[in-house]
């Protein structure tokens, strides 16, 4: 057998193929020598309302309650045998989803930069997408009934790219129709500069 020891030299000092560092599983050092994994963007980040974590919470209950009903349905009149495991996983699934609601719901935010809005969220998956102002086709604004009843509206962007589909839930309805009257001046000076 080989040394263990030799071959971890060779393995470390063998040439990397330029798709081999984008799965390096090792943090890149700050010019600070702090570690990091987490991308900055360097903007003004405004967040939803923090009313927005109830119209979060009310909506995981219920899809919890809808999903628990039809598991119980499967269990008792159905008498599947594997039904109560269903339940059992769509409670605990419910109480995971009630747990992390709130955070998730306070990881959503934008930034109006020169150019685009960027619109972030995500705890584990962060998800970044930049809408540039030339590109928005339509700005909509939706109102579900717990967020009516709350005063929050949703604002969704239009773009050519039917894969951009990109909305920010709970804003005060105020400031949501400011944000789209902005979005929608800052897209016809920029479609008329092109």
């Amino acid at each position: 057998m080989g040394r263990p020891d030799l071959l971890c030299d060779v393995y470390r000092r063998a040439p990397r193929l330029p798709w081999s560092r984008a799965r390096s599983r090792r943090p890149s050092a700050h010019p600070g020598g702090t570690v990091s994994r987490r991308l900055d963007v360097q903007a003004e980040w405004h967040r939803v309302s923090p009313k927005y974590v109830l119209v979060v919470l009310v909506s995981s209950l219920v899809s919890g309650v809808v999903a628990g009903a039809i598991a119980a349905v499967i269990w008792l009149i159905m008498q599947v045998s594997w039904g109560w495991l269903l339940l059992v996983a769509v409670g605990i699934v419910t109480v995971v989803t009630l747990i992390v609601a709130p955070r998730r719901a306070r990881s959503i935010g934008y930034a109006l930069r020169d150019d685009d809005l960027l619109f972030r969220r995500g705890i584990m998956f962060q998800r970044f997408v930049a809408v540039p102002y030339g590109r928005m086709q339509l700005i909509d604004i939706t109102r579900g009934p717990v967020g009516r009843a709350l005063g929050l509206a949703d604002l969704k962007f239009v773009t050519a790219a039917a894969s951009t589909a990109v909305a920010i839930p709970g804003l005060p309805e105020a400031d949501a129709g400011e944000l789209r009257d902005r979005l929608v001046e800052l897209a016809e000076s920029r479609r008329a500069g092109l």
